[in-house]
């Protein structure tokens, strides 16, 4: 069987300093420099691939320095501190002599405990009566996702009539993959700037820091296997050059998977 791409673009190789090096991939290009979730990826796997890795991601915080040019980096990524059931990562993406990106990561043994999910699977339809957008967004890394927008699409009429930043949007890995703690990590990037949703604008962007909680164990992802996630982002506030975006992804059977904020900067 041939390797799915995003497994391509995520690959590391281990050196004898314990750093890793990988290389960027065309296929989640960007405007300028690769797609964010790509590089959070790359930064996580960092993490997972480490021997000394102990237990599943936690929370992933990676702070955008700088766009990775095309070409080779190097991921150091580091336990700070181990204890009985959580360690603590600090991570770093070089390139030449420049950090590109620097980040943090907590891992932990999951025990088994009351839970409940308390932000409900917003009431939409099915992928299956939901169709793909009929002009989809240049950009490389849009054509590794299959997208199936409920509400909050990109618009088709760049007129600054936007009135609201929330997206909600069936989503899954194009070709279909099962989904695991790296991809998860990388999905969780895929809601386009909502100032480009709220505005109906095109306003220069770029994301400075993102950070992910992982709240699915390594069973639910399995569980999840190949299927649609159902998402949805809004912002809070856009003020003096920077906003914020949160959102969530469940998987089709109601389980919140996954939550993210990040910080956005914008020109006007």
């Amino acid at each position: 069987m041939s390797t799915h791409v995003f497994d391509e673009a995520i690959a590391l190789q281990a050196q004898p300093d314990g750093s890793w090096t990988g290389h960027t991939h065309p296929a989640y290009a960007n405007m300028v420099g690769p797609f964010g979730g790509i590089t959070a990826a790359q930064a996580l796997n960092g993490v997972l691939q480490h021997p000394e890795r102990l237990g599943d991601p936690v929370s992933l915080t990676v702070n955008f320095c700088a766009a990775l040019a095309d070409g080779p980096f190097t991921v150091m990524a580091r336990a700070a501190r181990t204890n009985r059931s959580t360690q603590h990562w600090t991570i770093e993406i070089q390139q030449g002599d420049a950090i590109v990106m620097t980040g943090t990561a907590v891992t932990a043994v999951r025990r088994e405990t009351w839970g409940v999910d308390e932000e409900p699977m917003p009431l939409c339809p099915p992928p299956a009566e939901v169709p793909p957008p009929p002009v989809m967004a240049p950009m490389e890394f849009v054509k590794r996702y299959e997208q199936r927008p409920v509400t909050g699409q990109l618009p088709a009429v760049w007129d600054g009539s936007g009135h609201s930043s929330l997206s909600q949007i069936w989503v899954r890995d194009n070709p279909p993959r099962p989904l695991d703690f790296a991809s998860l990590a990388c999905i969780s990037d895929i809601f386009f700037p909502r100032v480009f949703i709220r505005r109906a604008t095109h306003v220069p962007v770029g994301t400075v820091s993102l950070t992910v909680y992982f709240h699915a164990s390594a069973e639910q992802l399995a569980q999840t296997g190949a299927g649609y996630l159902l998402g949805q982002a809004q912002a809070q506030a856009f003020r003096n050059g920077f906003f914020d975006q949160s959102s969530q992804l469940w998987n089709e059977a109601g389980v919140l998977l996954v939550t993210t904020h990040q910080i956005v900067y914008y020109k006007q």
